[in-house]
């Protein structure tokens, strides 16, 4: 899916890093076993009409698209760039995954996240959680809220931006143009809290995504369970965090257990999942450069 563009060689290396991780990432956080709702290696979780191999497929369409943007931010571009390449990606990714849409808010969020680290990098600014979230406010922001949704009435949003308008919530748009915070003030403080504890990422993992449940407005729940069954959600994640979270000796089968709750309520946090990636993305960029 290369666009032909012209890319400095001075950026090419550090835009193929960047990209490169992005995609470790995501599939980290499909791969990630013990999450409820969602799919896993071994589950469906509340999807029937996706599987691990779809989101294998979905990562195999993007692997140009990251280090693509992350090139693209190299040059500074302005917020109609970007969201034409993100476009074309979900252009990809659905006709990779026979029109299922398995990452459209990885797109939209690790793309935004990859065009700043493009912009640090050709900077020679040092790459930081907090440097990269303030350049994605900073740079796009006003302009992605600006940008129409997708049509002047609900018959053309995604379903994250019709239970967002329905519900009065921000949703991914809000998040990203605000500089990721929920990540920022809770997945990574939940995922370094753990790994410097343990030494285990798969806790660490599992807890900044109950963390995120536990908090952010999850539109994906919204879409499935309506305010009830984004509260039912949040309380569920609250609670397996007050009685230890993953530092409790019997965490997997609690986990097991919200698993199947979620999964016979349909439940799936998938913009949470999405926000988890974003966190094992700031947690390592600071190392790509």
């Amino acid at each position: 899916m290369a666009s032909g563009r012209l890319v400095p060689d001075r950026h090419a290396l550090p835009a193929r890093r960047i990209g490169r991780f992005a995609l470790a990432c995501l599939y980290r956080e499909v791969a990630l076993a013990h999450k409820p709702g969602l799919v896993t290696p071994w589950s469906r979780g509340s999807h029937e009409d996706m599987d691990f191999s779809t989101f294998l497929r979905s990562l195999q369409s993007l692997r140009h698209y990251f280090p693509e943007i992350a090139a693209c931010g190299c040059g500074r571009p302005d917020f109609g760039a970007l969201r034409s390449l993100g476009i074309d990606a979900e252009r990809h990714m659905l006709r990779a995954t026979g029109g299922i849409n398995t990452h459209r808010g990885a797109i939209f969020n690790l793309g935004l996240l990859c065009a700043a680290a493009g912009v640090a990098a050709a900077g020679r600014q040092r790459l930081e959680p907090a440097s990269v979230c303030a350049l994605v406010r900073e740079s796009w922001g006003a302009s992605m809220l600006a940008a129409p949704a997708g049509g002047h009435d609900e018959a053309g949003l995604s379903h994250g931006q019709k239970v967002a308008v329905r519900h009065g919530v921000g949703g991914a748009r809000a998040e990203a143009a605000a500089g990721f915070p929920s990540a920022m003030a809770v997945g990574l403080p939940a995922y370094v809290s753990v790994l410097e504890t343990t030494g285990d990422e798969t806790r660490a993992e599992t807890q900044a995504l109950f963390a995120l449940i536990a908090s952010v407005d999850d539109t994906n729940l919204l879409w499935r369970g309506g305010a009830a069954g984004l509260a039912h959600a949040k309380r569920s994640a609250a609670d397996f965090l007050a009685r230890g979270g993953v530092l409790a000796r019997d965490w997997r089968g609690r986990v097991d257990a919200i698993d199947a709750d979620f999964r016979s309520r349909r439940l799936s946090p998938g913009g949470s999942a999405d926000l988890l990636a974003v966190t094992l993305f700031l947690a390592g960029v600071g190392a790509l450069g």
